[in-house]
């Protein structure tokens, strides 16, 4: 069995793209989401990059003019342009929010359950 994260991934990533804003203590970032899951994000890394690996990070995903979804965050991992992150904690409307996104981009409800119980047993 491989090592490589990618390999021990148990919750498929969907390419999304929408206004996304990465932010920690006084630093907002505008930033392009690549891709998202249950349990984080992958996003290309802005420039100046100051942020502060061992702090949260607070992710704001714009989905339309009214509805978001956001994320306390930690960065996981910092490889070839590229951030990172899995979710620390996020509010039952959040959650509600990207379960029905990432719903509807699977095409499979008995897949996300998968994904769901995978989740409860982290």
């Amino acid at each position: 069995m491989s090592d490589h994260p990618a390999d021990r991934r148990r919750f498929k990533r969907i390419a999304f793209d929408a206004r996304t804003e990465l932010s920690q203590g006084e630093f907002i970032w505008p930033v392009k989401l690549i891709d998202l899951s249950l349990k984080g994000l992958l996003i290309e890394k802005p420039e100046p990059w100051l942020g502060n690996p061992d702090w949260h990070f607070l992710v704001d995903i714009h989905l339309n003019e009214d509805v978001e979804i956001k994320m306390d965050v930690m960065l996981t991992h910092d490889d070839h342009g590229q951030l990172g992150f899995v979710c620390k904690h996020i509010s039952l409307e959040s959650i509600e929010r990207l379960r029905r996104l990432i719903e509807f981009n699977l095409g499979d409800p008995q897949e996300l359950e998968r994904e769901l119980g995978a989740l409860i047993e982290i």
